[in-house]
Protein backbone atom coordinates (compact mmCIF):
# COMPACT_ATOMS: atom_id res chain seq x y z
CA UNK A 1 0.00 0.00 0.00
CA UNK A 2 1.11 3.70 -1.00
CA UNK A 3 0.98 6.53 1.46
CA UNK A 4 2.24 9.96 0.78
CA UNK A 5 3.26 12.30 3.68
CA UNK A 6 3.78 16.51 3.17
CA UNK A 7 7.18 17.45 4.73
CA UNK A 8 9.98 19.90 3.63
CA UNK A 9 13.25 20.79 3.34
CA UNK A 10 15.75 23.56 3.13
CA UNK A 11 17.20 25.13 -0.28
CA UNK A 12 19.48 28.20 0.66
CA UNK A 13 17.48 30.15 3.37
CA UNK A 14 14.45 29.54 2.34
CA UNK A 15 12.65 25.93 2.23
CA UNK A 16 10.44 23.90 -0.33
CA UNK A 17 7.94 20.82 0.06
CA UNK A 18 9.03 17.47 -0.16
CA UNK A 19 6.35 14.75 -0.68
CA UNK A 20 7.49 11.92 1.75
CA UNK A 21 5.72 8.59 -0.55
CA UNK A 22 6.21 5.61 1.23
CA UNK A 23 5.01 1.79 -0.38
CA UNK A 24 4.70 -1.25 1.82
CA UNK A 25 4.91 -3.81 -0.75
CA UNK A 26 5.41 -7.39 -0.59
CA UNK A 27 8.46 -9.69 -0.73
CA UNK A 28 12.18 -10.03 1.37
CA UNK A 29 11.66 -7.39 4.64
CA UNK A 30 14.25 -4.18 3.25
CA UNK A 31 13.92 -0.67 4.23
CA UNK A 32 15.22 1.43 1.28
CA UNK A 33 15.06 5.04 0.85
CA UNK A 34 15.65 6.89 -2.68
CA UNK A 35 15.19 11.08 -3.90
CA UNK A 36 19.19 11.93 -3.39
CA UNK A 37 19.18 11.61 0.49
CA UNK A 38 22.55 12.01 2.46
CA UNK A 39 23.75 9.76 4.86
CA UNK A 40 21.67 10.92 7.93
CA UNK A 41 18.35 10.43 5.79
CA UNK A 42 19.89 6.85 4.88
CA UNK A 43 20.07 5.88 8.86
CA UNK A 44 16.91 6.97 9.23
CA UNK A 45 15.53 3.48 8.17
CA UNK A 46 17.03 2.12 11.99
CA UNK A 47 15.71 5.13 13.54
CA UNK A 48 12.42 4.27 12.19
CA UNK A 49 12.33 1.00 12.58
CA UNK A 50 13.45 1.22 16.39
CA UNK A 51 10.50 3.84 17.45
CA UNK A 52 7.64 2.40 15.64
CA UNK A 53 8.56 -0.86 17.24
CA UNK A 54 9.31 0.85 20.81
CA UNK A 55 6.35 3.17 20.67
CA UNK A 56 4.13 -0.21 20.50
CA UNK A 57 2.99 0.09 17.06
CA UNK A 58 3.07 -2.61 14.43
CA UNK A 59 6.30 -2.65 12.21
CA UNK A 60 6.00 -5.06 8.79
CA UNK A 61 8.26 -7.18 7.77
CA UNK A 62 7.99 -6.51 4.26
CA UNK A 63 9.76 -4.75 1.61
CA UNK A 64 9.54 -0.65 2.05
CA UNK A 65 10.49 2.10 -0.04
CA UNK A 66 10.52 5.63 0.85
CA UNK A 67 11.19 8.04 -1.86
CA UNK A 68 11.77 11.97 -1.21
CA UNK A 69 10.10 13.66 -3.83
CA UNK A 70 11.46 15.99 -5.94
CA UNK A 71 14.12 13.24 -6.41
CA UNK A 72 16.62 15.08 -8.33
CA UNK A 73 17.57 17.95 -5.36
CA UNK A 74 19.68 16.48 -2.22
CA UNK A 75 18.00 16.40 0.45
CA UNK A 76 20.10 16.67 4.20
CA UNK A 77 19.31 16.13 7.76
CA UNK A 78 17.25 14.24 9.99
CA UNK A 79 14.22 15.94 10.13
CA UNK A 80 12.57 13.10 7.21
CA UNK A 81 12.79 10.54 10.42
CA UNK A 82 8.60 11.32 11.44
CA UNK A 83 7.32 11.58 8.41
CA UNK A 84 8.29 8.34 7.26
CA UNK A 85 7.45 6.77 10.29
CA UNK A 86 3.95 8.13 9.71
CA UNK A 87 4.42 7.06 6.26
CA UNK A 88 4.53 3.74 6.84
CA UNK A 89 2.12 3.33 9.56
CA UNK A 90 -0.88 5.15 7.45
CA UNK A 91 0.47 2.12 4.45
CA UNK A 92 -0.27 -0.39 7.37
CA UNK A 93 -3.55 1.49 8.33
CA UNK A 94 -2.36 2.36 11.84
CA UNK A 95 -2.96 6.34 10.90
CA UNK A 96 -5.77 7.77 9.71
CA UNK A 97 -4.77 8.72 5.59
CA UNK A 98 -7.49 11.57 5.32
CA UNK A 99 -5.82 13.38 7.83
CA UNK A 100 -2.61 13.78 5.87
CA UNK A 101 -4.01 16.32 3.10
CA UNK A 102 -3.06 19.56 4.37
CA UNK A 103 0.32 19.16 7.37
CA UNK A 104 3.37 19.03 6.70
CA UNK A 105 5.33 16.86 9.22
CA UNK A 106 8.84 17.20 10.96
CA UNK A 107 10.33 15.75 13.16
CA UNK A 108 13.62 13.34 14.27
CA UNK A 109 12.82 10.68 15.96
CA UNK A 110 14.47 9.27 19.08
CA UNK A 111 14.80 5.35 19.67
CA UNK A 112 12.41 4.93 22.04
CA UNK A 113 9.73 7.42 19.64
CA UNK A 114 10.39 10.55 21.32
CA UNK A 115 10.80 13.14 19.05
CA UNK A 116 13.87 16.27 18.55
CA UNK A 117 13.82 19.08 17.44
CA UNK A 118 14.92 20.72 14.07
CA UNK A 119 16.73 23.21 12.15
CA UNK A 120 14.88 25.64 9.40
CA UNK A 121 10.89 25.90 11.22
CA UNK A 122 10.57 29.47 10.40
CA UNK A 123 11.45 29.10 6.72
CA UNK A 124 9.27 26.30 6.51
CA UNK A 125 6.60 27.80 8.09
CA UNK A 126 6.80 30.40 5.48
CA UNK A 127 6.89 27.88 2.91
CA UNK A 128 3.55 26.27 4.04
CA UNK A 129 1.82 29.57 4.11
CA UNK A 130 2.76 30.16 0.64
CA UNK A 131 1.88 26.82 -0.50
CA UNK A 132 -1.95 26.98 1.21
CA UNK A 133 -0.84 24.42 3.21
CA UNK A 134 -2.03 25.51 6.97
CA UNK A 135 -1.01 22.83 9.33
CA UNK A 136 2.38 21.83 10.91
CA UNK A 137 3.26 19.16 13.28
CA UNK A 138 6.83 19.70 14.55
CA UNK A 139 8.82 19.11 17.52
CA UNK A 140 7.61 20.75 20.65
CA UNK A 141 10.63 22.86 20.82
CA UNK A 142 10.47 24.27 17.50
CA UNK A 143 6.70 25.19 17.60
CA UNK A 144 7.57 28.93 19.10
CA UNK A 145 9.32 29.61 16.25
CA UNK A 146 7.47 28.39 13.45
CA UNK A 147 3.83 30.10 15.42
CA UNK A 148 5.85 33.41 14.54
CA UNK A 149 3.96 33.22 10.93
CA UNK A 150 0.06 33.97 10.96
CA UNK A 151 -2.49 31.65 10.08
CA UNK A 152 -0.42 28.63 10.36
CA UNK A 153 -1.50 26.11 12.94
CA UNK A 154 1.42 24.51 14.49
CA UNK A 155 1.19 21.77 16.48
CA UNK A 156 3.98 20.87 19.31
CA UNK A 157 4.33 17.34 19.65
CA UNK A 158 6.64 15.04 21.46
CA UNK A 159 6.90 11.79 20.66
CA UNK A 160 5.38 9.23 17.75
CA UNK A 161 2.90 8.28 19.94
CA UNK A 162 1.11 11.16 20.03
CA UNK A 163 1.66 12.44 16.68
CA UNK A 164 -0.59 9.18 15.82
CA UNK A 165 -2.43 9.80 18.52
CA UNK A 166 -3.13 13.74 17.34
CA UNK A 167 -3.70 12.66 13.29
CA UNK A 168 -6.02 9.74 14.71
CA UNK A 169 -8.02 12.15 16.82
CA UNK A 170 -8.03 10.12 19.67
CA UNK A 171 -6.08 13.01 21.01
CA UNK A 172 -6.47 17.05 20.72
CA UNK A 173 -3.45 19.25 20.79
CA UNK A 174 -4.19 22.71 21.01
CA UNK A 175 -2.29 25.15 17.95
CA UNK A 176 0.70 27.34 19.54
CA UNK A 177 -0.18 30.48 20.20
CA UNK A 178 0.77 32.99 17.42
CA UNK A 179 3.64 35.49 18.72
CA UNK A 180 5.84 38.61 17.46
CA UNK A 181 7.79 40.61 19.47
CA UNK A 182 10.58 41.76 18.30
CA UNK A 183 11.05 44.78 22.08
CA UNK A 184 14.38 44.75 23.78
CA UNK A 185 17.79 45.24 22.73
CA UNK A 186 20.61 42.65 23.06
CA UNK A 187 23.55 44.50 24.18
CA UNK A 188 22.17 46.10 27.09
CA UNK A 189 24.83 44.50 29.43
CA UNK A 190 27.36 45.62 27.17
CA UNK A 191 27.24 49.74 26.97
CA UNK A 192 29.96 52.38 25.26
CA UNK A 193 29.61 53.91 29.59
CA UNK A 194 31.94 51.06 30.27
CA UNK A 195 34.78 52.12 28.06
CA UNK A 196 36.90 54.74 29.38
CA UNK A 197 38.54 57.44 27.30
CA UNK A 198 39.55 57.05 23.83
CA UNK A 199 36.70 59.65 22.82
CA UNK A 200 37.83 59.88 19.42
CA UNK A 201 37.54 56.42 18.84
CA UNK A 202 34.06 56.51 20.71
CA UNK A 203 32.89 59.11 17.91
CA UNK A 204 34.46 56.75 15.03
CA UNK A 205 32.39 53.87 15.76
CA UNK A 206 29.29 56.31 15.83
CA UNK A 207 29.88 57.72 12.25
CA UNK A 208 30.72 53.75 11.40
CA UNK A 209 27.37 53.16 12.38
CA UNK A 210 25.27 55.72 11.41
CA UNK A 211 26.60 55.44 7.86
CA UNK A 212 26.85 51.31 7.69
CA UNK A 213 30.79 51.72 7.16
CA UNK A 214 33.53 49.31 7.47
CA UNK A 215 36.09 50.01 10.18
CA UNK A 216 39.48 49.32 11.11
CA UNK A 217 41.34 49.65 14.48
CA UNK A 218 45.02 49.68 15.20
CA UNK A 219 46.29 49.95 18.52
CA UNK A 220 48.81 48.36 20.89
CA UNK A 221 47.58 45.00 22.99
CA UNK A 222 45.10 46.02 25.87
CA UNK A 223 44.02 49.28 24.41
CA UNK A 224 40.72 47.74 24.23
CA UNK A 225 40.02 47.79 20.25
CA UNK A 226 38.14 44.34 21.25
CA UNK A 227 35.88 45.92 24.43
CA UNK A 228 35.09 48.50 21.94
CA UNK A 229 33.95 46.18 18.89
CA UNK A 230 32.04 44.10 21.40
CA UNK A 231 29.99 47.07 22.11
CA UNK A 232 29.30 48.66 18.44
CA UNK A 233 26.02 46.07 18.46
CA UNK A 234 24.54 48.21 21.08
CA UNK A 235 24.74 51.67 19.14
CA UNK A 236 23.55 50.10 15.86
CA UNK A 237 19.64 50.67 14.60
CA UNK A 238 16.92 48.36 16.33
CA UNK A 239 15.81 45.84 13.51
CA UNK A 240 13.25 46.09 11.67
CA UNK A 241 10.81 43.31 11.15
CA UNK A 242 12.20 41.97 7.75
CA UNK A 243 15.20 42.18 9.06
CA UNK A 244 14.73 40.45 12.06
CA UNK A 245 12.92 37.88 10.04
CA UNK A 246 15.63 37.36 7.77
CA UNK A 247 18.61 37.42 10.51
CA UNK A 248 16.14 34.39 12.41
CA UNK A 249 15.83 32.48 9.23
CA UNK A 250 19.55 31.92 9.12
CA UNK A 251 20.11 31.28 12.37
CA UNK A 252 17.22 29.00 12.45
CA UNK A 253 18.61 26.75 9.28
CA UNK A 254 22.27 26.74 11.07
CA UNK A 255 20.84 25.33 14.34
CA UNK A 256 21.76 28.05 16.52
CA UNK A 257 18.32 29.54 17.46
CA UNK A 258 17.88 29.09 20.90
CA UNK A 259 14.36 27.05 21.70
CA UNK A 260 13.62 30.03 23.85
CA UNK A 261 13.71 32.84 21.54
CA UNK A 262 11.65 32.19 18.10
CA UNK A 263 12.19 35.74 16.50
CA UNK A 264 16.20 37.62 16.64
CA UNK A 265 15.49 40.78 18.33
CA UNK A 266 19.14 41.78 18.38
CA UNK A 267 21.81 42.35 15.83
CA UNK A 268 24.39 39.56 15.42
CA UNK A 269 27.69 39.85 16.23
CA UNK A 270 30.28 37.36 15.05
CA UNK A 271 34.29 37.00 15.83
CA UNK A 272 35.33 34.38 14.46
CA UNK A 273 38.88 33.01 14.98
CA UNK A 274 41.66 33.88 12.89
CA UNK A 275 42.08 29.95 12.45
CA UNK A 276 39.04 29.83 10.42
CA UNK A 277 38.77 28.37 6.93
CA UNK A 278 37.94 29.99 3.80
CA UNK A 279 34.27 27.70 3.63
CA UNK A 280 33.95 28.25 7.59
CA UNK A 281 33.95 32.34 6.55
CA UNK A 282 32.08 32.44 3.28
CA UNK A 283 29.88 29.09 3.99
CA UNK A 284 30.86 25.56 1.95
CA UNK A 285 30.20 21.70 2.15
CA UNK A 286 28.66 19.45 0.00
CA UNK A 287 24.97 21.16 0.48
CA UNK A 288 25.91 24.28 0.97
CA UNK A 289 25.82 26.29 4.17
CA UNK A 290 25.77 30.10 5.01
CA UNK A 291 29.31 30.91 6.31
CA UNK A 292 29.93 33.42 8.98
CA UNK A 293 29.65 36.37 6.64
CA UNK A 294 25.82 35.22 6.57
CA UNK A 295 25.74 34.93 10.49
CA UNK A 296 26.42 38.58 10.52
CA UNK A 297 23.72 39.07 8.14
CA UNK A 298 22.35 43.03 9.67
CA UNK A 299 24.95 42.84 11.96
CA UNK A 300 28.52 43.17 12.88
CA UNK A 301 31.35 40.81 11.54
CA UNK A 302 34.52 41.21 13.82
CA UNK A 303 38.05 39.96 12.70
CA UNK A 304 40.76 40.42 15.62
CA UNK A 305 44.01 40.40 14.70
CA UNK A 306 43.60 40.67 10.90
CA UNK A 307 46.75 40.23 9.63
CA UNK A 308 46.73 36.48 12.04
CA UNK A 309 43.89 35.73 9.18
CA UNK A 310 45.31 33.77 5.89
CA UNK A 311 45.57 36.02 2.78
CA UNK A 312 43.18 33.38 1.16
CA UNK A 313 40.68 33.72 4.06
CA UNK A 314 40.51 37.60 3.39
CA UNK A 315 40.61 37.70 -0.34
CA UNK A 316 37.49 35.57 -0.76
CA UNK A 317 35.26 38.34 1.85
CA UNK A 318 36.18 40.94 -1.15
CA UNK A 319 32.67 39.97 -2.66
CA UNK A 320 30.54 39.43 0.18
CA UNK A 321 31.60 43.34 1.07
CA UNK A 322 30.87 44.78 -2.54
CA UNK A 323 27.86 42.65 -3.34
CA UNK A 324 25.96 42.21 0.36
CA UNK A 325 25.34 38.67 -0.61
CA UNK A 326 27.37 35.92 -1.30
CA UNK A 327 26.83 32.63 -4.11
CA UNK A 328 28.67 28.89 -3.45
CA UNK A 329 28.72 26.80 -6.14
CA UNK A 330 28.74 22.90 -5.60
CA UNK A 331 27.77 20.43 -8.02
CA UNK A 332 24.86 19.29 -6.39
CA UNK A 333 23.25 22.96 -6.13
CA UNK A 334 24.11 26.51 -6.48
CA UNK A 335 22.76 28.65 -3.72
CA UNK A 336 22.75 32.12 -2.74
CA UNK A 337 23.15 33.41 0.76
CA UNK A 338 22.64 37.47 2.56
CA UNK A 339 26.01 38.75 3.49
CA UNK A 340 24.77 42.29 4.21
CA UNK A 341 27.45 43.29 7.23
CA UNK A 342 29.67 45.62 8.92
CA UNK A 343 33.00 44.49 9.27
CA UNK A 344 34.99 46.05 12.35
CA UNK A 345 38.43 44.53 12.28
CA UNK A 346 41.20 45.32 14.52
CA UNK A 347 45.00 44.43 14.65
CA UNK A 348 48.11 45.48 16.62
CA UNK A 349 50.76 48.13 14.58
CA UNK A 350 53.36 45.57 14.33
CA UNK A 351 54.50 42.05 15.07
CA UNK A 352 54.87 43.29 18.63
CA UNK A 353 52.38 45.51 18.67
CA UNK A 354 54.04 48.09 20.44
CA UNK A 355 55.02 50.78 17.20
CA UNK A 356 54.34 54.29 17.76
CA UNK A 357 53.78 53.68 21.48
CA UNK A 358 54.78 56.25 23.65
CA UNK A 359 55.76 54.47 26.82
CA UNK A 360 57.60 51.14 25.74
CA UNK A 361 59.68 50.04 22.71
CA UNK A 362 59.10 48.51 19.57
CA UNK A 363 61.72 45.58 18.88
CA UNK A 364 60.10 45.01 15.67
CA UNK A 365 62.63 45.92 12.44
CA UNK A 366 60.64 48.16 9.44
CA UNK A 367 61.26 44.98 7.22
CA UNK A 368 59.04 42.70 9.98
CA UNK A 369 56.47 45.69 10.46
CA UNK A 370 56.32 46.33 6.64
CA UNK A 371 55.46 42.42 5.82
CA UNK A 372 52.96 42.66 8.88
CA UNK A 373 50.96 45.13 7.44
CA UNK A 374 51.45 43.91 4.09
CA UNK A 375 49.24 41.01 4.74
CA UNK A 376 46.34 42.97 4.51
CA UNK A 377 45.96 43.53 0.57
CA UNK A 378 44.86 47.29 -0.98
CA UNK A 379 41.14 45.86 -2.48
CA UNK A 380 40.45 44.51 0.92
CA UNK A 381 41.65 48.00 2.28
CA UNK A 382 39.80 49.61 -0.54
CA UNK A 383 36.58 48.72 1.59
CA UNK A 384 37.18 49.63 4.63
CA UNK A 385 36.16 53.81 5.21
CA UNK A 386 36.91 54.53 8.36
CA UNK A 387 40.57 53.79 9.58
CA UNK A 388 41.43 54.93 13.26
CA UNK A 389 44.49 54.25 15.64
CA UNK A 390 43.47 53.31 19.40
CA UNK A 391 46.44 54.53 21.28
CA UNK A 392 46.98 52.80 24.78
CA UNK A 393 44.34 54.41 27.33
CA UNK A 394 46.24 56.54 30.25
CA UNK A 395 46.70 56.18 33.97
CA UNK A 396 44.55 59.45 34.34
CA UNK A 397 41.92 57.92 32.32
CA UNK A 398 41.51 54.88 34.07
CA UNK A 399 40.95 56.45 37.27
CA UNK A 400 38.55 59.17 36.17
CA UNK A 401 34.95 58.38 37.48
CA UNK A 402 33.07 60.41 35.06
CA UNK A 403 31.13 57.98 32.96
CA UNK A 404 30.88 59.05 29.46
CA UNK A 405 27.75 58.50 27.08
CA UNK A 406 25.54 55.54 27.24
CA UNK A 407 24.82 53.47 24.20
CA UNK A 408 21.22 54.62 24.16
CA UNK A 409 22.34 57.83 23.47
CA UNK A 410 24.73 57.23 20.60
CA UNK A 411 21.97 55.10 18.98
CA UNK A 412 19.73 57.99 19.09
CA UNK A 413 21.52 59.55 17.55
CA UNK A 414 22.39 56.72 14.76
CA UNK A 415 18.66 55.95 13.98
CA UNK A 416 18.38 59.60 13.29
CA UNK A 417 21.06 59.69 10.34
CA UNK A 418 20.01 56.15 9.18
CA UNK A 419 16.45 57.68 8.97
CA UNK A 420 17.66 60.56 6.73
CA UNK A 421 19.78 57.91 4.43
CA UNK A 422 16.38 55.74 4.47
CA UNK A 423 14.41 58.73 2.75
CA UNK A 424 17.19 59.49 0.65
CA UNK A 425 17.70 56.15 -1.26
CA UNK A 426 13.83 55.45 -0.62
CA UNK A 427 13.92 54.33 -4.70
CA UNK A 428 17.39 52.18 -4.33
CA UNK A 429 18.27 49.14 -3.55
CA UNK A 430 21.03 51.22 -1.24
CA UNK A 431 20.34 51.58 2.66
CA UNK A 432 22.82 53.68 3.88
CA UNK A 433 25.67 56.22 2.67
CA UNK A 434 28.50 52.83 2.51
CA UNK A 435 26.63 50.84 -0.23
CA UNK A 436 26.53 54.19 -2.66
CA UNK A 437 28.02 53.99 -5.87
CA UNK A 438 29.80 56.65 -8.12
CA UNK A 439 26.34 57.87 -9.63
CA UNK A 440 25.03 58.49 -5.67
CA UNK A 441 27.97 59.92 -5.23
CA UNK A 442 28.21 62.62 -7.20
CA UNK A 443 24.69 63.09 -6.37
CA UNK A 444 24.39 63.18 -3.12
CA UNK A 445 28.27 64.03 -2.23
CA UNK A 446 28.45 67.73 -3.49
CA UNK A 447 31.18 69.90 -1.79
CA UNK A 448 32.19 73.32 -1.61
CA UNK A 449 34.87 75.01 -2.85
CA UNK A 450 36.31 75.48 0.71
CA UNK A 451 35.79 71.44 1.13
CA UNK A 452 37.20 70.19 -2.42
CA UNK A 453 40.75 72.68 -1.65
CA UNK A 454 40.48 70.61 1.73
CA UNK A 455 40.56 67.68 -0.06
CA UNK A 456 43.20 68.57 -2.65
CA UNK A 457 45.68 69.13 0.30
CA UNK A 458 44.75 66.19 1.86
CA UNK A 459 45.90 64.12 -1.57
CA UNK A 460 48.50 65.58 -2.11
CA UNK A 461 50.22 66.90 0.80
CA UNK A 462 48.76 64.27 3.30
CA UNK A 463 49.87 61.22 1.12
CA UNK A 464 46.34 59.77 0.81
CA UNK A 465 45.82 57.37 -1.49
CA UNK A 466 43.69 57.99 -4.23
CA UNK A 467 40.82 55.25 -3.76
CA UNK A 468 40.60 57.03 -0.57
CA UNK A 469 38.66 60.06 -2.37
CA UNK A 470 35.41 58.32 -2.81
CA UNK A 471 35.97 56.74 1.17
CA UNK A 472 36.29 60.85 2.31
CA UNK A 473 33.16 62.11 0.67
CA UNK A 474 30.84 59.24 1.99
CA UNK A 475 32.09 59.08 5.20
CA UNK A 476 31.66 63.31 5.28
CA UNK A 477 28.14 62.88 4.01
CA UNK A 478 27.55 60.05 7.25
CA UNK A 479 28.82 62.93 9.12
CA UNK A 480 26.62 65.57 7.91
CA UNK A 481 23.76 63.17 8.29
CA UNK A 482 24.80 63.07 11.91
CA UNK A 483 24.89 66.96 12.38
CA UNK A 484 21.60 67.44 10.32
CA UNK A 485 23.35 69.17 7.94
CA UNK A 486 21.97 68.67 3.77
CA UNK A 487 25.14 69.96 2.99
CA UNK A 488 28.67 68.36 3.27
CA UNK A 489 30.19 71.27 4.52
CA UNK A 490 34.79 71.24 5.44
CA UNK A 491 34.45 70.72 8.92
CA UNK A 492 32.72 67.07 7.38
CA UNK A 493 35.47 66.71 5.21
CA UNK A 494 37.93 67.54 8.00
CA UNK A 495 36.85 64.95 10.16
CA UNK A 496 36.93 62.20 7.04
CA UNK A 497 40.17 62.68 6.60
CA UNK A 498 41.43 61.99 10.09
CA UNK A 499 39.84 58.78 9.54
CA UNK A 500 42.27 57.79 6.84
CA UNK A 501 45.16 57.72 9.25
CA UNK A 502 46.59 54.33 7.67
CA UNK A 503 47.10 56.01 4.48
CA UNK A 504 49.71 58.67 5.79
CA UNK A 505 51.48 55.79 7.45
CA UNK A 506 52.05 52.24 6.81
CA UNK A 507 50.02 52.41 3.82
CA UNK A 508 51.05 55.22 1.97
CA UNK A 509 51.17 54.89 -1.96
Amino acid sequence: MLATVLSSAMLGIDAYIVKVEVDVAGGMPSFSTVGLPDNAIKESRDRVTAAIKNSGFYFPPTRITANLAPADIRKAGSAFDLPIAIGVMAATNQVDLSKLENVIILGELALDGSIRGIQGALPIAITAKENGIQNLILPAENAKEAAIVEEINVYPVASLTEAAAFLNSDKEITPEPHTLSTNGHPEAHLDLLDVKGQEHVKRAIEVAAAGGHNLIMVGPPGSGKTMIAKRIPSILPKLSMDESLETTKIQSIIGILPSDTPLVATRPYRAPHHTISDAGLIGGGTVPRPGEVSLAHNGVLFLDELPEFRRNVLEVMRQPLEDRQVTISRASASLTYPANFMLVAAMNPCPCGFFSDPTRDCKCSPTQIQNYVSRISGPLLDRIDIQVEVPAVKYAELANETTGEPSAHVRDRVEKARHVQQQRFADTVIHANANMESKQIREYCKIDSQAQELLKVAINQLGLSARAYDRILKVGRTIADLDGNPHIEAVHVSEAIQYRSLDRSFWKK
